[in-house]
């Protein structure tokens, strides 16, 4: 029988506890200017009655921290050939400034908002682009000014238009890197004919290079107007006040003087299947299996929503069993994205070496048919519906998750479909989710696709460890790789995050997290939890000594292959059996292994986590290190080190690390290859002699945040973890010195369009060091954001990357890395590489400004307080200072540090701790070999 009981207790939790009113619609406000619509689920919609903006708001006061998004009807869905991307490239080009707010003039937009600590970005997809900034609340006139002005005053000049096709170029190259979303773009191409979902949002190398400025301002000025946008306010800031602001910079804009143009085009019925073959360079073969499936405000897109998690979503789903715990898989990702039109449900495989394509499709599909006889289960369902009730409540955690997923329901048609999803997916029967298989996962409707693997140099194809692909989640039914406009780049961006000096408190907010936050120790475990404004939602953060510096020098597989094998079974239960006890419940349970550490990331529901600490201690406590589930494994961890031999950005930062750093420096990593030969070798006796001298609650530390009650966790720690003894220290180690200086190596790579560079040399500091937070400063200035220097000038000015960046490694226990990352096409490596050294140059031998260091100590404050905003910043923040050995009362001090820093330090830092000229520099990608440019002309 169904459980009818549970489901409707989590619909309780999220109507009732997350979004007071969810239930019915609340009563109209009358506001100057504005046309009341309705109130749903604690979000209010107004429509500015002069031009047609819609305007939604929701009013949380647990943080002093708002998001403001604004989200046009437009996305490649709109554009034609001979134009596309231009949706995206248009979207790049909104960062170029306006008469009122430029570089020219020191009114940037980027720089005003990231200067007050906004995180800010722009994506665009097939169906919208949005711009946002999630802030301090104390600076959203500012952000609303600066969206309206660029709505229809940007300046869109053919001098801005150059350089960033460049950039967007290289933003297209990237993404060549990466086989299996070449694969998608193949599916999508096959799939649909005459609907423009056909072309990629990115679009068409040769209309990226050639669209004029002309045909980006005639699609500026078709689709830039309020009555084509909803501006979405979500967070801490009084109504009335913000209607104004909203009235005040966007009511002065008229609506558009001609109807906005309706995409009509349908895709004719599909008669027949079709399959597409990528053949390219890689190590995995990946299969994918792509269906027709109705447009996301269709009543069968929850029932698709189950299918989906029943497929594919845990240990208990049928493609892990069918696949992943069988050896065949490393990973199914499967692709189910509600959009405004009929979009794809398509499965992607990861392959273990040794699968072959034809066997992975022939078990998809025997799966669908059996669907179509059988049916699902009442307890499948449940399951279902239980995490995708679940994971509702985690996406309301923070403003920025709320508006991420309006967003996407904005551009489906309808805002509301956020609040009717949870109540319409519970709905769900085991006879819906037969129907839709029924219905669309049929032979003539799919559209098959294969990567094939070719060994570079030619040879047969290299069956192993697929390219993960995961999109970012932005929210619970909306997994997504948007296109970014302000990219977090890879190793750039230094985190920060939490309380800051000025600026508004929130009225139901304590004035010090620190003094809320309760410490005990329990059977040597410290515990902190922190109870916050948020309904229901708990996340833990932990960690202890078990990473794989402890491994034993014979091997180094050991320390990795124990802590990922706590999941697969404990002495009490088997690995479905544990599985299940979370997936019924929605909550998650994960462990990681790092150089020196097991991490641990759980969230559940406030009644759950009782349940979550039992099974957290029985798998540290209690593994069963099963034979057969570590063979499994082996295969499979096998499979995703081979995948990595194709990633440039991994290949360049691995080599890097083993020419900075000495061989017995944690930082010195042996190569993939031996990592895989260390594999080999590993038995099930190894890890039980690993676990009983490394395991154990000695130097282990557990961070809870959220909904909680002190008591009640702490009573669950001590039951769970009665009895448990043992554990690790962290050694200690010399600082690396300098080795190989001014060292270039390059990695040969065919068909990697976009060559990954990283410029680098041992920074001499731990992030405990007193002069850590001054060259961390510096840092940042050169290259931590897109308004650093690194961004404005390599990027902005000049064209010649889509990202580039500096950083410092926030080791605890040894001297970490200093580096520059960035990517180039290889056209324009010696160029970039020329512009990268002489900015590097400039900063170290000037040094930085006043001015600088004041912006960036904003950034950095008011960003440190955004990020603090929910609970999954806030327990990893508690976490990450305790590690480094602070009181909890430095989540206080830490923005009063950065805030202390002065410029003669700054300075002093840089020119003592790194030399230009000692920079080692690695190179990966299709970069032409010496002679080969001769050869070839």
């Amino acid at each position: 029988m169904r459980n009818t009981q549970h489901t409707k207790t989590l619909l309780t939790i999220l109507a009732l506890a997350t979004f007071p009113g969810f239930l019915g619609a609340g009563e109209a406000t009358e506001i100057e200017g504005y046309k009341w619509i309705r109130e749903l689920g604690g979000i209010e919609e107004y429509l500015l009655e002069g031009n047609g903006l819609t305007v939604l708001l929701m009013e949380d006061h647990s943080a002093p921290v708002a998001t403001f998004m604004v989200t046009y009807l437009v996305g490649s869905r709109n554009e034609v050939t001979g134009s596309t991307g231009s949706t995206h490239l248009l979207e790049h080009l909104m960062f170029k400034g306006t008469e009122k707010f430029n570089k020219a003039k020191g009114t940037d937009p980027t720089r005003l908002m990231q200067n007050v600590g906004a995180l800010i970005n722009a994506t665009t997809w097939y169906d919208r682009t949005n711009y946002y900034a999630n802030l301090p609340n104390d600076h959203l006139e500012m952000v609303i000014e600066i969206e309206a002005d660029r709505m229809r005053n940007l300046l869109l000049r053919d001098e801005d238009r150059q350089p960033e096709m460049t950039v967007v170029r290289n933003e297209f190259e990237r993404g060549e890197n990466d086989p299996v979303r070449a694969l998608l773009k193949e599916i999508y191409q096959a799939a649909f004919v005459a609907h423009p979902y056909h072309h990629s949002t990115i679009g068409w190398r040769s209309d990226i290079e050639k669209v004029s400025i002309e045909k980006l301002r005639e699609f500026y000025n078709t689709f830039y107007w309020p009555n084509n946008a909803t501006v979405s306010v979500i967070g801490d800031f009084q109504k009335e006040e913000i209607l104004g602001m909203i009235m005040k910079y966007y009511g002065r804009i008229p609506s558009s003087p001609h109807p906005i143009p309706v995409m009509y085009t349908e895709e004719p019925e599909q008669k027949g299947p079709r399959r597409v073959t990528l053949k390219r360079n890689g190590q995995l073969g990946v299969v994918s299996i792509a269906h027709k499936i109705p447009e996301g405000l269709h009543e069968d897109t929850f029932a698709l929503s189950v299918l989906e998690r029943i497929l594919s979503s845990g240990k208990n789903s049928r493609f892990y069993k069918l696949l992943t715990d069988k050896g065949l898989a490393v990973d199914v990702f499967l692709w189910n994205f509600p959009f405004h039109d009929p979009g794809l449900f398509a499965p992607f495989v990861f392959m273990t070496p040794g699968t072959t394509h034809e066997s992975v499709e022939e078990i998809v599909l025997k799966e669908y048919e059996n669907i179509k006889s059988n049916g699902v289960t009442e307890e499948e369902v449940d399951r279902a519906i239980s995490q995708i009730l679940a994971d509702t409540a985690y996406a309301r955690d923070g403003s920025f998750s709320i508006a991420s997923v309006l967003n996407e329901t904005i551009s489906m048609g309808d805002w509301t479909f956020y609040l009717r999803y949870p109540e319409e997916v519970a709905k769900v029967t085991p006879a819906d989710v037969q129907r839709v298989v029924e219905t669309y996962l049929v032979e003539d409707h799919s559209t098959t696709g294969y990567f094939i693997p070719v060994i570079p140099g030619g040879g047969s194809p290299a069956e192993a460890a697929p390219q993960q692909f995961s999109p970012e989640s932005s929210a619970l039914f909306y997994r997504r790789p948007g296109l970014s406009e302000i990219d977090r780049l890879t190793g750039t961006a230094v985190s920060k995050s939490s309380k800051a000096e000025s600026g508004s408190t929130s009225k139901n907010q304590e004035s010090s997290y620190s003094a809320a936050v309760v410490k005990n120790k329990i059977h040597g475990i410290e515990v902190l939890s922190l109870k916050t404004g948020v309904k229901d939602v708990v996340t833990i953060s932990g960690s202890f000594p078990a990473g794989d510096v402890f491994s034993p020098k014979h091997n180094s597989a050991i320390a990795d292959l124990t802590g990922n094998m706590l999941d697969k079974g404990t002495a009490q239960k088997g690995k479905f059996e544990l599985a299940e006890q979370l997936e019924k419940v929605g909550a998650s349970l994960s462990f990681s292994v790092s150089s020196h550490l097991l991490g641990i990331s759980g969230q559940c529901l406030r009644k759950d986590l009782p349940l979550l600490i039992d099974l957290l201690a029985e798998q540290l406590r209690e593994p069963a290190f099963d034979p057969e589930e570590l063979e499994k494994l082996k295969k499979q961890r096998t499979g995703e080190l081979k995948q990595l031999l194709e990633d440039p950005n991994y290949l360049a930062s691995d080599l890097l690390g083993r020419l900075v750093f000495p061989k017995d420096h944690p930082n010195n990593q042996p190569s993939v290859e031996e990592v895989i030969e260390d594999i080999k070798s590993v038995s099930v006796d190894d890890l039980r002699a690993f676990h009983k001298s490394t395991y154990g609650p000695d130097s282990m530390i557990l961070a809870a945040v959220g909904d909680l009650d002190a008591k009640e966790l702490q009573t669950s720690i001590r039951q769970a973890f009665k009895n448990w003894t043992g554990g690790a220290n962290i050694p200690s180690y010399e600082p690396a010195g300098r080795r190989n200086p001014g060292h270039e190596e390059t990695v040969y790579m065919s068909d990697k369009p976009s060559v990954s560079v990283r410029l680098a040399m041992a920074s001499g500091l731990r992030k405990t060091d007193d002069d850590y937070l001054d060259l961390m400063m510096g840092t940042y200035i050169l290259g931590g954001n897109f308004a650093a220097r690194l961004m404005q000038t390599v990027r902005d000015e000049e064209g010649l990357t889509y990202g580039i960046g500096s950083r410092m490694s926030d080791d605890l226990y040894s001297d970490g890395l200093w580096r520059i990352s960035a990517t180039f096409a290889p056209q324009l490596l010696e160029k970039g590489l020329a512009s990268t050294h002489r900015e590097l140059k400039r900063w170290y031998e000037e040094g930085i400004t006043e001015e600088e260091l004041a912006a960036k100590k904003t950034t950095l404050i008011g960003s440190y307080k955004v990020r603090l905003a929910t609970t999954g910043g806030l327990a990893g923040r508690i976490l990450s200072f305790v590690q480094m050995g602070r009181p909890v009362s430095y989540l206080d001090q830490y923005p009063k540090d950065l805030q202390a820093i002065r410029l003669e330090d700054v300075n002093s830092a840089i020119q003592r701790y790194l030399n230009p000229d000692d920079m080692i520099t690695v190179m990966a990608g299709s970069v032409e070999q010496e002679g080969e440019k001769e050869s070839g002309e």
